[in-house]
């Protein structure tokens, strides 16, 4: 079993348990936690399918907009939700504090270990569009392409995305200005 095989399960094992956790759990803000634990997985998952735009964009305009925003509606409107929150956390989240360097130390390792790995042996995509000649330059004009294929080729998932980035912010006022029920 190779290396890129185990990262693909750990990816894909992350965001399938990371999902469901996120609709079996009761508490909003530790399920917003856990969507980014998802997105990010997914991210992972689209650039082993070779889809690196993909990813990239889905790290910046959902991870960094759409669960930010969210995030932030769900900070500002509901204290109540926040008071679980303040009263300590026990149960799976609850890491002492040499679980918790274990765990970071882990994620260290590991981060290190891709470094090298892709410094030493570059990807077989690379040394491919080396051969072929098909690396992009630095003196091409790639912003020029994506233009294009985003107003021509890619036009409508372009405004699919712009349309559910308009829903989260709809979503996100609408739950900033709720109002307690008068009882």
């Amino acid at each position: 079993m190779t290396v890129h095989l185990v990262l693909f399960y750990l990816l894909a094992a992350t965001a399938i348990g990371s999902a469901l956790l996120i609709v079996s759990m009761k508490n909003l803000v530790r399920s917003l936690f856990l969507f980014f634990v998802t997105l990010f997985a997914v991210a992972g998952l689209y650039i082993f399918a070779l889809a690196d735009f993909v990813a990239i964009t889905q790290v910046i305009v959902y991870v960094g907009g759409v669960l930010v925003l969210m995030l932030f509606a769900f900070m500002l409107s509901n204290r109540a939700l926040l008071n679980d929150l303040q009263e300590g956390v026990r149960g799976v989240f609850a890491l002492p504090r040499w679980q918790a360097l274990l765990v970071a130390t882990s994620f260290l390792a590991i981060l290190l270990f891709v470094a090298v790995e892709i410094g030493e042996n570059e990807p077989y995509w690379i040394t491919e569009a080396q051969d072929n000649q098909s690396i992009i330059q630095p003196q091409d004009n790639t912003i020029h392409h994506l233009g294009i294929n985003l107003m021509t080729r890619y036009v409508l998932p372009f405004e699919v995305v712009s349309v559910f980035l308009m829903m989260a912010l709809m979503g996100a006022a609408h739950l900033a200005r709720k109002e307690e029920k008068q009882s």
